[in-house]
């Protein structure tokens, strides 16, 4: 009799995998389901729905309710994948007495897992968290989970959206050139685009958003010491990180993105949060293990320096346990946001990085997660 595995994926920061057609793991939930099942395996993948921004705890609360749900019809191993952080999430559910909710027992279910995959997680925190604790870096959060959600459903922002938040962006190092009439009016205009349905659920997703953002100070370097202090691995449990890495913006990625303002404009937008993520604090970046630096030399060609990320999170701030495998990818990338519209399904970036990361990548790093997930568990 086969075993069943059951393997969750877990989503990042403003997770929406409860927007209908929006889907954050689509292609990975496709790619990994048919990779587990050409090797013979009898699994079950399951995406979560987290609180989009709420604490890690709340978060690792809704992954235990999932699980819950899904996985008490059997004893069968449990697999944790979680991108950015649903990494955080992942380890703080496996982590040895860990109390995340007063209904649900966690321990039954945590014994149970046998791996814990983090994709580009921020296990040292990320200075971009520090930003968006500002009231211009809350405000340019929602924004931008509203324009990810757009992109995905539509394929691109309209060009007037795209010129007058380009002019917000233009003044947004100091500040102080963003007005609320201003934000008012680009929400306005993306939801009014949306069914009526749709635009209900986008709707309460940003409330959501807006309503609880515990989870942000917990991502700074800082915030995430307390997290590190109190979260253990647990015994047993195989961890392993893929870490991404993207191309620092300059004149030559630029050039690359072309001439379409939609391309300039996303350009602008990573090139803006790439230069918060790069401050990140050298007391805060982590030592690595021998093996952990010579996998990331091997893949790299030379040692990340400190101001190396992908965007959103420091690439040295990502290891965690065994290095999977490390890429040339921004933080989007490695869960099939990239730019490949001729794929079927296609693929959709609205960050545009230049990172040249396309589908074969794509496939070899979820085929390198499959191979782990089922490390040391025999095929029935």
């Amino acid at each position: 009799m086969s075993v069943k595995h059951h393997v969750y994926l877990v989503p990042g920061f403003f997770g929406f995998t409860n927007l209908g057609e929006l889907l954050y793991f689509g292609h990975a939930y496709e790619f990994l389901k048919k990779d587990l099942a050409r090797r013979g395996v009898d699994a079950e993948v399951v995406t979560i729905v987290s609180h989009p921004t709420a604490s890690i705890r709340q978060r690792t609360a809704d992954l235990l309710k999932a699980v819950s749900e899904t996985a008490s019809g059997d004893d069968g191993p449990i697999h944790l994948v979680g991108h950015s952080t649903g990494g955080l999430d992942a380890r703080l559910f496996v982590s040895p007495g860990a109390q995340v909710s007063d209904t649900l027992e966690l321990e039954p279910f945590a014994r149970r897992v046998r791996s814990v995959v983090t994709l580009s997680a921020p296990h040292a925190g990320t200075p971009l968290a520090t930003f968006f604790l500002g009231l211009f870096g809350q405000q340019l959060l929602k924004l931008l989970s509203l324009f990810t959600m757009y992109v995905l459903r539509f394929g691109r922002l309209p060009l007037s959206v795209v010129f007058r938040f380009g002019h917000l962006m233009a003044r947004a190092d100091d500040q102080l050139g963003w007005k609320a009439t201003l934000l008012d009016q680009l929400f306005d205009q993306l939801l009014g685009d949306f069914s009526s349905e749709r635009r209900d659920a986008v709707t309460k997703f940003l409330w959501d958003v807006g309503r609880d953002t515990s989870l942000i100070p917990q991502l700074t370097p800082e915030g995430i010491d307390l997290f590190n202090g109190g979260t253990h691995d647990r015994p047993g449990v195989r961890y392993g990180s893929v870490v991404t890495q993207a191309r620092p913006p300059s004149l030559r990625t630029r050039l690359a993105a072309g001439l379409d303002p939609y391309a300039q404009l996303t350009h602008t937008i990573y090139a803006f949060v790439y230069g918060q993520t790069q401050r990140m604090p050298l007391t805060q970046l982590p030592l690595h293990t021998p093996a952990q630096t010579a996998a990331l030399v091997q893949a790299y060609g030379a040692m990340p320096g400190p101001t190396a990320c992908d965007g959103i999170v420091p690439t040295r701030s990502q290891v965690y346990g065994r290095v999977l495998t490390a890429v040339r990818a921004d933080h989007l990338d490695a869960i099939g946001h990239f730019d490949q519209p001729a794929h079927q399904p296609p693929h959709v970036d609205w960050l545009i990085s230049g990172s040249g990361f396309r589908r074969p990548q794509f496939e070899a790093m979820w085929k390198t997660i499959g191979d782990f997930l089922m490390e040391e568990e025999p095929t029935r």
